[in-house]
């Protein structure tokens, strides 16, 4: 889909443990002190589809991969629909916490096609102006989640699969990709986002 608004739609994506949304956070404050007009949203949402899915990554019996790649389209479309379309057309910044990249990479590893998600997702959905791509080892992301944020790792976090998904992530070819090094501190990375966003302004 073109570009028909005055906003900026900045993506961030990366493989679960490398820091997205601590980032997304910290960009969105960067921002908003800088008086810039600024939203923060995520995928998948809290709407109808996005619990569905949620669901569905922590259940034993988990939707098969072309039932969630349905239902995060469905997600998707009233998102973009609803939300980030209309604060781009009203001259917004707008961060958000995942986006097709991820289903692509994550319903890929599962054992479709990447190739034939970006094609249907590109369909409709807008491309961002910018998508940081965050870069960690998958064995790392995963100590972090277990270790760092003490939790249990989900369908979406188990290390072989990140493999799989990291891999998607690295083939990944797009103008608007910029990969960051997910190993830097939460300043570091906050610093290096925000000047490239500042550029775009």
């Amino acid at each position: 889909m073109s570009r028909k608004y005055s906003g900026l739609f900045v993506v961030v994506e990366g493989i679960d443990g490398t820091g997205k949304s601590t980032l997304v956070s910290n960009i969105y404050r960067a921002l908003r002190k800088k008086g810039i007009d600024t939203m923060l949203t995520f995928e998948p949402t809290h709407g109808e589809w996005g619990m569905k899915l949620r669901r569905s990554f922590m259940d034993s019996k988990r939707a098969e991969a072309e039932e969630e790649l349905s239902m995060f389209m469905k997600d998707r479309k009233e998102h973009l629909r609803d939300v980030i379309i209309p604060a781009l057309q009203n001259g917004r910044v707008v961060l958000c916490d995942r986006y097709y990249f991820s289903t692509i990479a994550y319903q890929g590893a599962r054992g479709l096609d990447p190739e034939k998600i970006q094609e249907e997702n590109e369909e409709f959905a807008l491309r961002p102006d910018i998508c940081f791509i965050l870069e960690l080892n998958p064995e790392k992301a995963v100590r972090r989640i277990t270790e760092g944020r003490m939790d249990r790792t989900n369908n979406f976090e188990q290390t072989d699969y990140l493999k799989r998904v990291a891999e998607i992530f690295s083939s990944l070819k797009d103008e608007c990709i910029i990969r960051l090094d997910a190993e830097l501190s939460p300043d570091k990375l906050a610093e290096k986002a925000v000047e490239i966003i500042l550029d775009r302004l």
